[in-house]
């Protein structure tokens, strides 16, 4: 029903920028949020970032100052760039959105990530 794509990731070195973009498609309405999330080698999948369709941001406290979310609601696409990266910050990078979809029932979706490595 719905399908959400990552891209943008790669290998960037310690203190790089990297942006990651999420498009999602199918039989969608209308979408009510979309966000980010990582998953780190040997840790547990942790909530990065969200934004509203109105434009609201929130942000996980490790990230708070260096990432940006923002989205095009026109394209279903929401983009994370990602400033100051560090060792720690290597994990799989995925989005995930709260979807209406033209049945009107809602949904929450996650992707499946895009990796990230950053190393020298």
């Amino acid at each position: 029903q719905v399908q959400l794509v990552e891209s943008g990731g790669g290998l960037v070195q310690p203190g790089g920028s990297l942006r990651l973009s999420c498009a999602a498609s199918g039989s969608i309405f209308s979408i009510n949020a979309m966000g980010w999330y990582r998953q780190a080698p040997g840790k547990q999948r942790e909530l990065v970032a969200d934004i509203t369709s109105g434009g609201s941001t929130n942000y996980a406290d490790s990230v708070k100052g260096r990432f940006t979310i923002s989205s095009d609601n026109a394209k279903n696409t929401v983009y994370q760039h990602m400033n100051s990266l560090k060792h720690e910050g290597t994990a799989v990078y995925g989005c995930h959105a709260d979807v209406v979809l033209k049945t009107r029932a809602t949904k929450h979706q996650w992707g499946q990530g895009t990796l990230v490595t950053v190393s020298s």
